[in-house]
């Protein structure tokens, strides 16, 4: 993906909003280019900062978004696990329904 792609996709990955090819290619993305981090990063301190500030709390905010993206990796990772498991399932359904037709054919 190209950094435009990426820059309008923060938003959404603020929000917890891309799904599981979107966020992949999201953290990948932002793990290799230094400028579209700063931007993360930028868009992160204005959108939480605000909140905070509003709100009187005291914050740390890149520790903050280290937490975010650390949670976004496991959640990643665990997606892709149940997406795994949803193959298996789905072959297990069809080599069932073949040996079904095969089992009624031979009746």
């Amino acid at each position: 993906m190209v950094c435009k792609e990426i820059e309008n996709m923060i938003p959404a990955f603020l929000a917890d909003d891309l799904d599981t090819e979107d966020l992949r290619d999201f953290m990948e993305h932002v793990d290799n280019c230094e400028e579209c981090m700063e931007e993360l990063s930028i868009q992160f301190l204005v959108l939480e900062g605000l909140a905070r500030l509003e709100a009187g709390n005291v914050f740390d905010l890149q520790n903050e978004l280290k937490v975010r993206l650390e949670e976004a990796a496991h959640s990643l990772k665990r997606r892709e696990g149940m997406q795994g498991l949803l193959y298996i399932l789905e072959g297990l359904v069809v080599i069932a329904a073949i040996g079904l037709v095969a089992l009624l054919l031979v009746l």
